[in-house]
């Protein structure tokens, strides 16, 4: 596709993408500087030990964890390496077989369990107390239908 061919987003739908694109990276940095702040954390370690204590003994094949994250193997293996470092998971060999499980330590479920309250209150203060509750059905709508199309597609 070139210039020529390219269909054009109109001013209302420009308006509303780069609004959108704004808002996620404004609220990614801001929820981001909070849970570093109050609870010590990268986002990407909550991600990675909210994703742990959702899931049956606190342990998730790597690979099965890194697809849920949308991360490559690499990315996971080296934000697990630092996990390990500061002892919030650590590695085992995976209940399935082959390959490797992550696994959230006493350390790691600490560290969920004292920044998760305040985590949950920033998100509260950021996004979800300015918007009505329609508004947020409206948005989980959007959301579904948009995640739809992308997982239909190749």
């Amino acid at each position: 596709m070139d210039e020529e061919t390219a269909t054009w987003l109109t001013a209302d739908q420009l308006s509303a993408w780069q609004g959108f694109r704004k808002m996620t990276r404004t609220l990614d940095a801001r929820l981001a500087r909070d849970l570093a702040r109050d609870g010590g954390l990268s986002m990407q370690d909550y991600d990675v030990l909210s994703s742990l204590t959702d899931t049956p003994h606190h342990r998730w094949c790597a690979k099965h964890l890194g697809a849920h994250l949308l991360w490559t193997a690499s990315r996971l293996s080296h934000h697990i390496d630092r996990m390990e470092k500061r002892g919030l998971v650590r590695r085992e060999p995976c209940a399935e077989g082959r390959g490797t499980d992550v696994v959230l330590t006493p350390n790691g479920l600490d560290a969920i369990r004292a920044a998760a309250p305040e985590h949950v209150e920033a998100v509260h203060r950021s996004f979800i107390d300015h918007l009505t509750p329609q508004e947020l059905a409206v948005l989980a709508r959007i959301s579904d239908t948009v995640l739809a199309n992308l997982d239909a597609q190749p």
